[in-house]
């Protein structure tokens, strides 16, 4: 790959920002007064909040963003000696161009630690005049109240699935891809709301092939397919134990997936079984304490041939139920 697309398409601008109209309607207005408080941005993964920092740096500032911008990733810039080091040398500085601020992004700031969350409180207060912070996290529970309190809170959502498909058609478009409508089906489904990631799978199944497929973009985004998915839990429920085993042996080594990774394909796919809602709560409550045990360090194998065993379970009591 000689260039990362989900750099190379990255908008410059906030009006090219896909799927998050309120809140670039919301920054926008601060663009047209040059004026904004500290902010936190908060969201799911690949939703937008680094490219809203930095189109809206990019909008106030012109040529001289960089200058005026400093962006850190707080997950590996996390302790206590950062926030008095670093962040305090650029934000004590006078911004360069005629600004009235510069901006200090941490990026991933939910990593920071708590005595590090402290000391910038002061630090935000006392360099206001000169800087403004933007924090964007993925859990904004995880960020301290007082640091929340001196923030205007934006919550990015997971991206709808028609933008996730106008994007992906328009890069599609732009590197004249071979690409049929139902492998870009499967990038929205894999993608769940998260750009980032559906543009890397594109990306990853381009390099590959010529013509991108279905088939294609499971095997290199590690996923099964909806359908094996689904055709396995109705195997179970029919009351074939050995077949259902057999066949989660198969979508496992073909797909090259992980016990937590099947499980949680499992539990989006319990939705789309013709079961009674009684049955689909009982599986839900059940595929919760497998994927807990697994993630404690249970055996992988044995946790999901239990929730087999359960589905077969789950299958006679229907079975007895309509004699």
């Amino acid at each position: 790959m000689n260039e990362i697309w989900i750099e190379k398409y990255r908008p410059r601008s906030l009006k090219d920002v896909v799927g998050q109209k309120d809140i670039v309607d919301r920054l926008r207005s601060y663009v047209e007064v040059k004026n904004l408080p500290h902010l936190l941005f908060a969201g799911p993964a690949g939703t937008g909040k680094t490219t809203c920092a930095v189109a809206l740096a990019r909008e106030l500032y012109g040529e001289t963003w960089k200058g005026n911008f400093n962006e850190l990733n707080a997950s590996d810039e996390r302790g206590i000696d950062v926030v008095r080091g670093k962040i305090k040398e650029f934000a004590r500085t006078a911004p360069l161009g005629g600004a009235a601020f510069k901006i200090i992004f941490l990026d991933e700031a939910d990593a920071l630690t708590s005595d590090a969350q402290a000391a910038l409180r002061r630090t935000m207060e006392r360099y206001s005049r000169t800087c403004r912070f933007i924090f964007s996290a993925n859990y904004s529970s995880k960020i301290i109240d007082p640091l929340q309190s001196r923030c205007a809170v934006f919550r990015f959502r997971p991206l709808l699935p028609e933008d996730v498909r106008k994007n992906l058609q328009k890069i599609a478009e732009l590197e004249m891809l071979d690409i049929d409508d139902a492998a870009l089906d499967a990038l929205v489904h894999v993608s769940r709301g998260d750009m980032r990631k559906a543009v890397n799978s594109l990306q990853v199944a381009a390099s590959l092939g010529e013509r991108i497929t279905v088939d294609l973009i499971y095997h290199t985004t590690g996923m099964a397919r909806p359908e094996e998915v689904k055709e396995l839990l109705e195997t179970a429920l029919s009351g074939d134990f050995i077949a259902a085993r057999n066949r989660l042996d198969e979508v496992m080594i073909n797909y090259g997936l992980s016990g937590e990774d099947i499980i949680k394909q499992i539990h989006q796919m319990v939705f789309d079984l013709d079961i009674p809602d009684a049955d689909k709560v009982r599986l839900i409550d059940r595929t919760g304490e497998v994927e807990f045990r697994m993630v404690e360090g249970s055996n992988e194998r044995i946790q999901l041939e239990s929730l087999l065993a359960y589905l077969i379970l789950v299958g006679e009591h229907r079975g007895d139920s309509a004699d």
